[in-house]
């Protein structure tokens, strides 16, 4: 193991029984909470469509494609062969991105279309990240309905208080609410599955539903009837992708425990509940799972529900801050401000921009939907683009990483890209219903990461046509060397092996240079990890002045100085309260010719001067750090 990364829980799984008891409650709070929220509206989208016409025969014909549909996708594919490729324990399309362009890294067209269709699904995470706290929230609060028609009024309002509290919470971390979540999701699961019990001793005959025989049925009868429906299908399954995103977090073992003993089992009870019930109150059919309960039961069970959605919701909203943070290592977005609400775990983080930004337009959503049925019509195309993405990466990544035979990788990814595809076609059908509005976000949010690579790149192509080589530099101003002053400056160079504007300047307008010199180049990777005894490397450049690169992975935090200590022993001592970190302060133009669109340079220039300090990006000490201005034209 590396000695540099933080020892994660899914490493210590086999440790202890205690530990797998522990990690795998954790999980069903984090992971499953979105998926075991989809009981709220899933069958009601299905049957309420009015595409699927009421009998028996297709009762069970719809729970058996509910079953095996989340036995496919997330049984077999997620769970059996997905959590296999971890990217050095980690999982998440991000680590599944970097996993396959690695594994084609000697094929380098292929690598950048990889890069592109990997990218673009990341950025589809944010538009399923504004719907699935609109709808799980909204779909609970609508609960008040079934108590009593008056409450219909303060649905709205009140489902936008809910997520106002959670939004302003974030801030504060979920280190002291994040113990709670696994009970109170346990609790939600064990609920559904004795509100469908309670059903289905009442017809046990329904379970005869889990015989694929009625699925195929139903689909060889209503071929196009069963296409229609699949994009509300699929609704049953939104949440799979958290399977293997938080992978890193609990570790495999405790996932695949939770889901087949606890998860699996819970969401088949209450869709069979609810479809036993069906038989006999055909008029259930506007909220199937809130009149499985009694009448005494209805006010808990929306309180519960609403707890169970809000969880769901933070799981998501904590997702959303650790891919962010990832891209930005990976340089498809600029530095944004990262708070640290925990001094233990390191992943518990807090972004002020995506926080408040993905609270407007959630906002948006509820005010322009207005009911989760409306919601669900957005729903699902962002998640099914996913699946679909996942899909292709898992090929590369088991054909050119693993090395398995060319026809086991198509006929193991071939069937889950059918069935990916089934769904993904048929939520195309909502797309003028709703679905554009995810994947509007997430066009956006792939507008601007593609701009910001594009912007980068031109600004270090410009930089590496402007550059001085450094040795050279050196030799010649130790020929007539400036005065010396003691101390040591830090100088913070994109370029390995170029002069710094910093140093330029600096020697400029004060014509000093200090005893000790270090040219530092952060250079971040397609890995999550890297260890400490890969962190550093340092050549000297004589005359005390030595180069060093620094080298992160996507989930490791930069910290410059606690990097720097490493040095100690090789030549350069350094003292904390005598060192100086010197930084350009570049400021983009925008000019005409060759490069971007004019409104892309503009946008690049705005996003690079809206872009967090690099000393705090970078962890340097605020009282230590010099900034000297630049213009670069591109």
């Amino acid at each position: 193991m590396d000695p540099g990364r933080k020892v994660r829980p899914g490493e210590l799984v086999a440790a202890s029984k205690s530990s797998l008891s522990a990690l795998t409650l954790g999980a069903i709070g984090v992971v499953y909470g979105d998926i075991g929220t989809s009981v709220l509206y899933a069958v009601k989208e299905v049957f309420g469509s009015g595409h699927v016409p009421f009998t028996t025969a297709n009762v069970y014909g719809i729970l058996s494609i509910f079953f095996w549909t989340l036995t496919v996708i997330v049984s077999i594919k997620y769970v059996a062969l997905v959590l296999r490729a971890d990217n050095h324990g980690e999982g998440g399309l991000v680590a599944m991105l970097a996993l396959a362009s690695q594994s084609v890294k000697d094929k380098p067209e292929l690598r950048r279309v990889l890069l592109l269709v990997g990218i673009f699904g990341t950025c589809l995470f944010y538009g399923d990240g504004v719907i699935t706290p609109a709808i799980s929230v909204l779909s609970a609060v609508e609960g008040l309905e079934v108590i009593s028609p008056a409450f219909k009024k303060y649905v709205i309002p009140l489902t936008l208080i809910i997520l106002f509290c959670l939004f302003f919470v974030q801030k504060r971390g979920t280190a002291g609410i994040g113990k709670f979540f696994g009970p109170i999701t346990v609790v939600w699961f064990v609920c559904i599955a004795v509100l469908g019990v309670s059903h289905i001793v009442d017809n046990p005959e329904i379970l005869w539903a889990i015989s694929p025989h009625y699925a195929l049925g139903f689909i060889w009868n209503y071929p196009g009837t069963t296409f229609i429906i699949l994009g509300a299908v699929v609704l049953c399954v939104t949440g799979g992708e958290a399977l293997y995103a938080d992978m890193g977090h609990f570790g495999k073992k405790p996932i695949r425990v939770a889901w087949f003993f606890i998860v699996m089992p819970s969401l088949t009870l209450n869709y069979f509940g609810q479809g036993a019930m069906l038989l006999q109150n055909p008029e259930a059919v506007k909220n199937p799972f809130y009149l499985m309960a009694p009448d005494w039961a209805l006010v808990p069970l929306v309180v519960l529900a609403t707890m169970a959605t809000v969880i769901a919701s933070q799981a998501l909203i904590s997702g959303a801050f650790s891919v962010t943070k990832q891209v930005i290592q990976l340089g498809y977005l600029p530095r944004l401000q990262v708070l640290h609400t925990s001094v233990k775990d390191t992943g518990q983080i807090y972004l002020p921009f995506v926080n408040w930004g993905l609270f407007v337009t959630i906002v948006l959503a509820v005010v322009m939907f207005k009911s989760s049925s409306n919601l669900a019509a957005a729903y699902g195309i962002a998640v099914c683009t996913d699946m679909l993405i996942t899909t292709v990466l898992t090929f590369y990544v088991i054909r050119y990483a693993w090395k398995y035979p060319l026809w086991l990788c198509l006929a193991a990814t071939g069937f889950f890209f059918i069935v990916d595809f089934a769904f993904w076609a048929s939520n195309l059908l909502k797309l003028f219903d709703g679905g554009w509005f995810p994947l509007m976000i997430g066009g956006a949010v792939f507008t601007l990461m593609l701009t910001w690579k594009d912007g980068r790149r031109l600004m270090n192509d410009k930089l590496r046509a402007d550059a001085i080589d450094l040795p050279s530099f050196l030799d010649a101003v130790f020929v007539s060397p400036p005065v010396r002053v003691d101390g040591t400056a830090v100088f913070l160079t994109a370029e390995v092996g170029t002069v710094p504007n910093a140093l330029l300047h600096n020697l400029k307008h004060n014509k000093v240079l200090h005893a000790n010199n270090l040219f530092v180049t952060v250079r971040n990777h397609e890995t999550p990890w890297i260890g400490l005894d890969k962190r550093l490397q340092i050549d000297s450049l004589g005359h005390d002045c030595w180069q060093v690169v620094i080298h992160y992975g996507f989930k490791n935090d930069p910290d410059v100085p606690k990097a720097l200590q490493q040095i100690k022993g090789r030549g350069c001592e350094l003292d904390a309260m005598s060192t100086s970190y010197f930084l350009s302060r570049d400021t983009v133009v925008p000019t005409i010719g060759e490069g971007m669109a004019r409104w892309r340079e503009k946008l690049f220039a705005q996003m690079h001067h809206n872009a967090s300090a690099a000393a705090d990006f970078l962890n340097l000490p605020n009282n230590s750090v010099v900034e000297l201005g630049s213009k670069i034209e591109i």
